[in-house]
């Protein structure tokens, strides 16, 4: 529950930046999230595709 709670607020705080123009910013935050998760192996020992979410400027 604990991860689950890091990577909301983490998801949350890139959101915030985007909805400020900071789109390189939040991509920043996502990037590190996944670093972050994607050195943990899962429980069955395999690494599981990250969802991220796609910015783009309009």
């Amino acid at each position: 529950m604990k991860r689950f709670m890091k990577k909301l607020e983490t998801t949350m705080v890139a959101a915030a930046y985007a909805e400020a123009g900071e789109f390189d910013t939040a991509r920043q935050f996502l990037n590190e999230e996944e670093q972050r998760t994607s050195n943990r192996p899962s429980a069955k020992n395999e690494q599981r595709p990250v969802k991220r979410a796609q910015l783009r400027a309009d």
